[in-house]
């Protein structure tokens, strides 16, 4: 954790009262938190880059939770999120046939 804290999920504090301690929090502002929310999708996307196959999916689910909240932040729902993801695969195609590029002739 960094010396000005960090974005923590929001059941975190209960869970540190149920261990006897009790947290220092305050509740972000709109900019803070939209920053915050980004930090911690770089933090996110390190973890689970760095996790083996047993870790994997949980840290992949992180990311997931981090994108999901970026969304809403920008007045997206998982729904329209979705759409866009399905609507660009459409048009450009997913990741699934694992086509490197190296250039054109």
């Amino acid at each position: 954790m960094t010396a000005d804290g960090k974005l923590v999920r929001d059941l975190i504090p209960d869970i540190i009262r149920a261990k006897g301690e009790e947290p220092i929090t305050y509740r972000a502002d709109a900019a803070e938190y939209r920053r915050r929310l980004r930090d911690k999708l770089a933090e996110e996307v390190d973890e689970f880059l760095k996790a083996d196959d047993e870790h994997a999916p949980e840290e992949l689910a992180d990311v997931l939770e981090v994108v999901y909240a970026l969304a809403a932040e920008l007045g997206i729902s998982k729904a329209q999120l979705e759409k866009v993801r399905e609507d660009k695969a459409a048009a450009r195609g997913g990741f699934a046939e694992r086509i490197v590029w190296s250039g054109v002739r």
